[in-house]
């Protein structure tokens, strides 16, 4: 057996990986080109991910969780994108960003409350982009005003991950824009408030099946008891939140680049031409020698990030790292994997032209590639 950073993983892990790799080979394979055609997540899929364990990892025991590490969601994340990334993606977000955010800023009431429910039923979004707000995430103009024991949030959100499915959302307002960032407050907010709406569903390029929609929030009344962590510190929320989520954003791409290695390296033993499977090339064992190299390095670093971040480590820069090479290394594989079908990858009828749409996205969402180059700048 070639020995690679998975094969490193103790028993209990990989066990763990190999049993999430094979439910999404069996259970969102045979939908995967179906869903990406709708645009739609097969609704099967909520009840039987929350089975499996896998929307409640790191959520404690007492609460009804795995009682597992952020490691353990980052192996999820990874093997389910090597099958289909939308579905990775909703994974991935319920837990580096909503249920992480939970479980560092809750207090002791709002724990009991929402955890038993984000680990058994309810999807969470994490909500901090607006029209005006991307890459500088403190621009946002969601305010959020005090009445009394409640606060009144009126505005919009955009480009929000599992909008449609979720029913717990983190949102950041500004209760005071004449103290710029340090106005900026998270609120867990449900879909159920009166005056909040989960508006149009984008159509977009990859991870289709992944819902990613417009919020409005017209007089939305959010108990002041729903404040996440404390009134004007939900900027240090927020970015610690992404710092995380940029593992898992590492995760995914790397496990998206491996899963499109998969569906292409044994086709290049198959197809013959002039006589020998083209695998036999030189020129082509030297290629599929360099996408397997980045792939492995991808993983290193991302299992470095995520090991670090359970270690109480400093892992920032490690996270960016990732979240930028695994991306990178996405993409570049994802096209590549095209090319080594030939003309067919070009069609629907190989996996090879979705990972490769689906790659896209992760040099934008959780930071852009030239923010993490910002990020990593800074830490040299």
């Amino acid at each position: 057996m070639t020995v690679t950073a998975l094969t490193q993983l103790s028993e209990d892990e990989r066990l763990f990986h190999d049993t999430v790799l094979d439910f999404a080979k069996q259970r969102i394979g045979p939908k995967v080109s179906q869903m990406d055609e709708s645009a739609t997540l097969d609704p099967a899929l909520l009840p039987a991910l929350f089975e499996l364990g896998v929307m409640g990892i790191e959520v404690p025991e007492p609460y009804g969780g795995a009682g597992a590490s952020f490691f353990t969601a980052i192996l999820a994340v990874e093997a389910l994108a090597r099958v289909d990334p939308s579905v990775s993606v909703l994974v991935d977000v319920q837990n580096t960003l909503v249920i992480n955010a939970l479980l560092r800023w809750a207090n002791d009431e709002q724990k009991l409350r929402y955890l038993p429910k984000m680990a058994s039923e309810w999807v969470g979004s994490y909500a901090l982009s607006e029209a005006s707000s991307g890459s500088d995430a403190f621009a946002l103009k969601l305010r959020a005003e005090k009445r009394g024991d409640k606060y009144v949030l009126n505005g919009r959100k955009l480009w929000i991950t599992n909008a449609a499915e979720s029913t717990l959302f983190v949102v950041f307002a500004n209760v005071d824009p004449s103290l710029g960032y340090k106005g900026i407050t998270a609120f867990i907010v449900e879909k159920t408030f009166a005056g909040f709406g989960v508006g149009k569903k984008e159509h977009k390029l990859g991870i289709r099946a992944s819902s990613t929609c417009e919020l409005t929030f017209d007089n939305v009344e959010v108990p002041a008891e729903n404040v996440l962590g404390e009134v004007g510190k939900g900027y240090k929320i927020a970015i610690e939140a992404l710092n995380e989520g940029r593992i898992g954003i590492g995760a995914q791409m790397l496990g998206l680049a491996q899963g499109a290695f998969d569906a292409a390296l044994p086709y290049t033993r198959e197809r013959v031409q002039f006589g020998k499977p083209i695998a036999d090339f030189q020129g082509m064992q030297f290629h599929l020698a360099r996408i397997a190299m980045e792939i492995e390095a991808a993983r290193l670093m991302v299992y470095n990030a995520a090991r670090l971040k359970d270690a109480g480590q400093p892992f920032v820069k490690e996270a960016a790292m990732a979240k930028l090479f695994a991306s990178e290394v996405a993409e570049r594989t994802a096209s590549q994997c095209v090319e080594l079908f030939g003309g067919v990858g070009f069609t629907k009828e190989y996996p090879a032209e979705k990972f490769y749409r689906d790659a896209k996205i992760g040099k934008i969402y959780e930071g852009t590639s030239n923010m993490q180059l910002v990020t990593i700048a800074k830490l040299l």
